[in-house]
């Protein structure tokens, strides 16, 4: 009896202590992930999620991200990455790539994380599936990727709409609360008048709060919102596409990017051809002028690293002319070569590669790219990565901005304040105060060498 007693006692004891231990378990793991504790993510947490299929593993993620069950930086971004770019300011100059949030699902959540640009789509005008699964690949011992998409978009409405409702607010009880700016005086619109959808849209770009009904418009200010416009594999008219794409979008992004550089949709790169390349520009161009509101969205374009040095001159070329003058460009995109140094089994797979192996080629293009503008042509450098010195060093060659995507598959949210963090000392080492005077200084230095020669 006393021995049935001890050892159903024994039982419940372990059972007992095994809540114990998992609980702990579990508030450990909690407290690291709401902390965004580095070394977890990296060694425990993003491992574990990459138990999923690759695709499968960013589709959790985006749903994660966008009901912001995500850490938040426990420290304030360092003043000297605070910048101005295009007449925005960035409260960081470390932004999210295209691609990552294709559908314009999870935008809040990442400016949580603390990006201070967020690049949606790329969106194409009408909903397309993008190339058969599987489509993306990791390459673990190479911190690479390899995906070939192929421009998987819900369409122009779907995205614009999903972007729309987040400056939407229920006006409260009582009096609608209408902002009267200067710019809604001098438009001469009443107090107390109602603005229609189609007029709205003249002033979402003012920043006004403006009554719809029973509900307001009013931007949000939480961070830089970019929109990446593509073409529909299928299309008869890619130009088209991207005026589609100016009009739908110019009212609601702060910029926006012509992608024209994916390796996954056929003949899409053609489009960085000088004589179409010029065609395609002038006519964005064209469009943004059109535009009935100020300040307009800047206009980019996102080349590729696999250009020839001869291709790189009729870009420079085409971007710097009036008719096709464009206000940024973004290097790079995902690369179609394959380096020697690969080694995962995933490395012949069809698409563009992205994460460590791409840092030196997308370098080597910022450095070209800034150099044939000379320095005229503000630079988002993007590619490869990782860490505070890896995007220094974009910053020295010639980019104003940074942007991140296979670095977050690898180690998790942590990595953007980990990169905020080594960025700001390298700066004070080397004697700077602001990322602006660091912007370009290997050209610098290399012009000032060449002058005393």
């Amino acid at each position: 009896m006393n021995a049935a007693a001890n050892g159903s006692k024994f039982w419940v004891q372990l059972k007992e202590a095994g809540v114990i231990v998992n609980g702990g378990i579990i508030l450990f793991g909690g407290i690291n992930l709401y902390r965004g504790n580095e070394k977890f993510y990296e060694e425990i947490a993003m491992p574990l999620l990459r138990i999923f299929s690759p695709e499968t593993a960013h589709n959790i993620s985006i749903k994660l991200i966008k009901c912001k069950l995500v850490p938040k930086p426990q420290t304030p971004d360092p003043p000297s990455l605070k910048t101005q770019v295009w007449g925005r300011t960035f409260q960081s100059m470390i932004g999210l790539a295209a691609g990552y949030d294709k559908q314009g699902e999870a935008v809040d959540g990442l400016f949580k994380m603390g990006f201070g640009f967020v690049e949606v789509g790329s969106v194409t005008p009408e909903p397309q599936p993008g190339n058969p699964k599987p489509r993306v690949f990791r390459l673990t011992e190479d911190k690479a990727v390899i995906n070939r998409y192929g421009f998987n978009s819900e369409g122009h409405d779907a995205v614009y709409k999903r972007l729309y409702a987040r400056n939407v607010e229920q006006t409260p009880t009582g009096y609608p609360q209408t902002y009267l700016g200067e710019e809604r005086n001098m438009l001469n619109i009443g107090f107390w008048t109602p603005v229609e959808d189609n007029f709205s849209k003249l002033l979402e770009r003012q920043w006004i709060k403006v009554v719809k009904g029973n509900k307001h418009f009013k931007r949000k200010d939480n961070g830089v919102l970019g929109v990446n416009l593509g073409k529909n594999k299928q299309t008869e008219n890619a130009v088209e596409d991207y005026v589609k794409g100016v009009k739908k979008f110019g009212p609601i992004a702060d910029y926006l990017v012509i992608n024209v550089s994916s390796p996954n949709t056929p003949g899409l790169r053609d489009m960085q051809r000088q004589e179409e390349l010029s065609r395609l520009l002038e006519k964005v161009v064209e469009e943004r002028n059109k535009l009935t509101f100020n300040p307009k969205p800047p206009l980019l374009i996102k080349i590729a690293p696999d250009l020839s040095e001869e291709e790189k001159k009729d870009i420079a070329d085409v971007i710097t002319r009036t008719k096709s003058h464009v206000d940024g460009l973004i290097v790079s995109n995902t690369t179609v070569a394959r380096p020697d140094s690969l080694v995962s089994k995933n490395k012949e797979e069809v698409g563009g590669l992205s994460g460590a192996p791409l840092k030196d080629k997308s370098l080597e293009t910022i450095r070209d790219m800034y150099r044939l503008t000379n320095g005229q042509v503000p630079i988002v450098g993007v590619g490869g990565i990782s860490n505070g010195q890896d995007a220094y060093s974009k910053v020295k060659a010639g980019a104003s901005l940074i942007q991140l995507y296979t670095a977050l598959i690898y180690q998790g949210p942590p990595v953007i304040s980990k990169i905020k963090r080594e960025l700001d000392d390298l700066l004070r080492n080397d004697g700077y105060s602001h990322i602006s005077e660091a912007v370009g200084a290997d050209f610098k230095a290399s012009l000032q060498t060449k002058n005393k020669q």
